[in-house]
């Protein structure tokens, strides 16, 4: 059935590009096979009224034109379907490649590499190959999460979903409903923002912690998009990125090598224990849960208490 549509739509498509005056809606469905099948004159009509309003969506400019006898035609003139000549620089090309190139894991790799060469015959510079290394460091943005695909589409179709989710300091995931906004990578994982329905508010869920399958309901959105969602900035300031203060702990020799990358400073203990000093801001509690037996907080004492407190929950299961 899709396939057919699509067909349909095409023809009527390359008719109205193909004429140079306007058919009429006889003529039309003489020349669309798809609209001589049609059982009677009504359900044509619904049919081509259907088909008109769809190709207007896809972007196809259709006039509707009377002739002096009062009839209505249509066409699709060419100067008003075509877009303006593609230029660009050999900096804008190596971007488009280095785009590209950070795609290179992801299902869009081929979407990816199908834009360049359209790129390419559309008059991108001759003497620039966007796949040409640009520096001795090249991007990549992993995707092995299973849940990235159908909330990258999930975010473009405006479509809630539901997914069990679960947190840093939990034993089992929990379902949670959210109405998703954006997915950004930061920092080797990707991040969704979206409303969380259950909570009321805005979240980020990291990507790697979505257990199971998304499954998308049918339902429109409860609560407004907002003009800029700001993942990275949520997400830093719960790593600590943002913080004003500090902490101190003990880390056992030879582990956590986030936490030492981000402290600024460091003692050896002896005994196979260093301290450090890192950044304290939101969310800081739940990353340290996450290196077990090899963190001690040593202060601030509410930071202290927060990880234990965390680090019993899990034990409970």
């Amino acid at each position: 059935m899709a396939i057919a549509k699509a067909e349909r739509l095409m023809n009527l498509a390359l008719c109205l590009l193909g004429t140079r005056r306007p058919l009429s809606k006889r003529e039309l469905r003489e020349s669309v096979e798809a609209y001589l099948e049609a059982g009677s004159d009504d359900s044509f009509n619904r049919m081509f009224e259907r088909d008109k309003d769809d190709l207007r969506e896809l972007g196809l400019v259709i006039e509707t034109v009377e002739s002096l006898e009062g009839e209505i035609g249509y066409l699709a003139r060419r100067d008003s379907n075509r877009l303006p000549p593609i230029t660009l620089d050999a900096e804008e090309a190596a971007a488009l490649g280095l785009a590209a190139k950070v795609w290179q894991q992801a299902r869009l790799a081929g979407a990816a590499s199908g834009a360049l060469q359209k790129l390419r015959a559309a008059g991108l510079p001759e003497d620039v190959d966007p796949y040409e290394p640009h520096s001795a460091l090249e991007p990549r943005i992993p995707v092995h999460e299973a849940a990235f695909e159908p909330l990258m589409l999930a975010c473009r179709d405006r479509r809630p979903v539901v997914f069990d989710y679960r947190k840093a300091n939990a034993a089992q995931p929990e379902p949670r409903h959210v109405e998703p906004w954006a997915l950004e990578c930061w920092r080797g994982h990707w991040y969704l923002a979206g409303f969380d329905r259950d909570r009321g508010a805005e979240r980020v869920f990291r990507l790697s912690r979505i257990t199971g399958k998304v499954r998308a309901r049918g339902s429109r959105f409860t609560a407004p998009v907002p003009d800029v969602v700001t993942v990275r900035e949520t997400v830093a300031s719960w790593a600590g990125e943002s913080a004003d203060r500090s902490a101190l702990i003990r880390l056992r020799t030879g582990a956590g090598y986030p936490l030492r990358a981000k402290a600024t400073g460091v003692r050896e203990l002896g005994d196979g224990w260093d301290e450090l000093e890192i950044p304290y801001g939101h969310g800081l509690d739940a990353w340290l849960v996450e290196f077990g037996p090899d963190v001690v907080v040593l202060e601030p004492a509410e930071l202290r208490a927060d990880v234990v407190d965390r680090l019993r929950a899990v034990a409970k299961g």
